[in-house]
């Protein structure tokens, strides 16, 4: 039997014969409101958490989550046993599933919040059969693979009233809180353009789906990773990252990275939905003047152009440029030729009337161009910062749902996080308009949704001048999955 199998199962057995010794301090895991209606705190005060998928970023989040030290990892869940070893070794007493709806049925009374750390096309119906559990969330971004997903959840968290947060990390380092002090401050004037890139994808996109199909590992439960995706048969190097590549199951680079990047500009100018969208994409060639066609793959590089309308921090409209697969903005004249550029791969640059400034991945290491600036300029504190950063932003979610429903704030509550995902994914829609063939009237093949720009209608979800692509707002899940809405 493989070694990871037996830790996972020797840890279950474990655990089984500990059952006895749980269901008679059941009372110290009940969830709160049960115990002494709202607002009342456990006599531990101590936040109780299963987890849905325990491998590589899942174990990193519960393994912060409990370096809160108000937070009591209780179960974990994980189609792949392989990935979940980790998590098993670190969190001993946890009992152990791999299908997360067996979880719910046999623990829900068990538990009090939910990590979901998970590939992107399973967020949604795992979130959402959480918060209808009234359970607390903790989803790794992005929120969503899709827009009407990123919509449902951020309506039911305020219906549920249950503590919501999003794994992009950096909504809580100091920069992004700089960054609006300055703006607030005048320093730029009015921003009216952002760009943000990205030296992603570093796993492989624009290729053909693999024809070699594989046996599928003893240790992983295929059918339940596929989900709510299309079934197709297993091949070699899909799991547990390239995934993020293929239309059925990631977002590709703006997925992995938009969050990081464009939550400081969402944040400094209270930006919400963007109004139209636009996108060329980097080509892939088999054969001389013979671009290749592989829908089902994301592009191997971007440039995504949306326009949003004027907030109470700006004041007229504001472009906002995404760029992947390596490709950069032009450096700003302010910034000298040997001076970094963001973080080298990744940056945030905002444009103003009187002035520019520049972050990192995360918001970090937020700068005033020329950087000579920026230690030159000092602005008061007026935004509350969150205790460690980037890695309190876990703390941040555990105290705010041993607090309860509305009583501390959070860094990206699903209110923030759902029209932030919802830029990513209409991004999204542009790139994949590119791959979608029609005919003309000689019966030649032509991609009438290339260099065009798409008008969004926010209220009704959908593209108003290209229906086709229309189809990517809300995909139909693979029968037996709902979303239960």
């Amino acid at each position: 039997m493989d070694k990871a199998k037996k830790e996972v199962e020797a840890g279950s057995r474990r655990n089984f014969l500990k059952t006895t010794a749980i269901a008679s301090a059941a009372f110290m895991i009940v969830p709160r409101h049960v115990l002494g209606g709202k607002g009342f705190l456990a006599p531990s005060d101590r936040l109780i958490v299963a987890g849905i998928g325990v491998g590589g970023k899942g174990d990193s989040d519960l393994r912060f989550i409990s370096e809160s030290g108000k937070a009591d990892i209780a179960y974990l869940c994980d189609v792949d046993t392989r990935r979940a070893v980790e998590s098993v070794k670190r969190f001993p007493k946890a009992k152990f599933y791999k299908d997360w709806r067996e979880m719910f049925d046999k623990e829900h009374k068990n538990f009090d919040a939910v990590t979901v750390s998970t590939p992107d096309h399973n967020h949604a119906v795992q979130a959402m059969a959480a918060m209808q559990l009234g359970k607390h969330v903790y989803v790794q971004k992005p929120l969503t693979h899709d827009i009407f997903e990123a919509r449902a959840l951020t309506a039911a968290a305020k219906k549920y009233k249950v503590v919501t947060q999003m794994g992009n990390q950096g909504a809580s380092n100091d920069g992004p809180r700089q960054m609006k002090e300055w703006y607030d401050a005048g320093l730029i004037g009015d921003v009216h353009t952002i760009y943000a890139w990205t030296d992603r994808p570093v796993w492989p996109q624009g290729i053909p789906w693999s024809a070699n199909k594989a046996e599928v590992p003893a240790e992983l439960d295929w059918d339940l990773w596929l989900g709510t995706a299309p079934y197709k048969d297993y091949v070699n190097k899909l799991v547990p990252f390239n995934w993020r590549g293929w239309w059925d199951y990631g977002t590709g680079a703006l997925g992995d990275m938009g969050c990081h990047l464009l939550e400081t500009p969402f944040s400094v100018l209270n930006l919400k939905y963007a109004k139209e969208v636009e996108a060329s994409v980097g080509s892939v060639y088999v054969d001389e003047f013979k671009r290749g066609y592989f829908p089902e793959s994301c592009p191997p590089s971007s440039h995504v152009t949306l326009k949003f309308p004027k907030t109470n921090k700006t004041k007229g409209d504001v472009t906002v440029h995404w760029m992947d697969g390596g490709i950069q903005p032009t450096r700003p004249e302010e910034l000298m030729a040997n001076e970094k550029f963001g973080d080298g791969g990744n940056g945030t640059l905002f444009i103003g009337t009187k002035g520019k400034m520049t972050s990192e991945t995360y918001g970090r290491n937020p700068q005033l161009l020329p950087l000579s600036k920026t230690k030159d300029i000092k602005v008061p504190a007026k935004f509350a910062r969150v205790t460690g950063g980037e890695n309190g932003h876990y703390a941040q979610w555990v105290e705010a749902c041993i607090a309860g429903h509305g009583k501390k704030e959070l860094s990206s509550p699903f209110e923030i996080a759902g029209p932030l995902t919802e830029c990513l994914l209409m991004a999204n829609l542009a790139i994949r308009a590119a791959d979608i063939q029609g005919k003309n009237a000689e019966g030649k093949t032509i991609y009438p949704g290339r260099y065009k720009k798409l008008l969004w209608d926010n209220d009704n979800m959908k593209v108003t001048n290209f229906d086709e692509v229309n189809q990517f707002v809300k995909r139909e899940y693979r029968k037996g999955w709902t979303l239960g809405v």
